[in-house]
């Protein structure tokens, strides 16, 4: 099943000219779980579609990256913008063995992921949620919160 999903991925289906019920069909048939009018984006990279749940009416945008080695669970009318990244996967770097640190992610429903935020392993963001461009995120994020990313240092040189 991973080389079927790796060759079928990879040759036309997250391709501009590929519709989005298509996309949504063979993600189906592959195991991820796809709610009525969701909008799956072209250039969306999924690692396993059956570790996917994503909601009802929400959309992933171009260039998004699922990196799902553990379940990650997309909420109803929630926005995955363009080069978001969810990264499931970690590794142990205290072990000698780099062994994984996997954990899934949780994203509620009416929740914004704004263009290329990163949401690690593990993470819980919960309904109602703004997560700003380019943020990351390491640690849950209660309901109707704002995450703005980092800000630099003050006097810190630029360029």
């Amino acid at each position: 099943m991973q080389i079927m999903w790796l060759v079928v991925s990879r040759s036309v289906l997250f391709r501009w000219w590929m519709p989005n019920r298509v996309r949504v069909a063979v993600l189906r048939a592959f195991g991820a779980r796809i709610g009525i009018g969701a909008l799956i984006r072209h250039d969306v990279r999924i690692h396993w579609p059956w570790k996917l749940d994503v909601g009802a009416h929400s959309w992933i945008g171009e260039g998004a990256w699922i990196l799902n080695l553990e379940n990650v669970t997309i909420g109803s009318n929630t926005c995955v913008s363009q080069e978001v990244l969810l990264c499931t996967g970690s590794h142990d770097r205290a072990s000698p063995t780099f062994e994984f640190d996997n954990g899934p992610i949780v994203i509620g429903d009416r929740v914004w992921l704004a263009a290329r935020a990163t949401v690690l392993r593990g993470v819980r963001i919960g309904d109602g949620a703004t997560i700003a461009a380019t943020s990351l995120v390491s640690r849950d994020v209660p309901s109707g919160h704002t995450l703005f990313p980092p800000r630099p240092a003050k006097g810190a040189a630029c360029g």
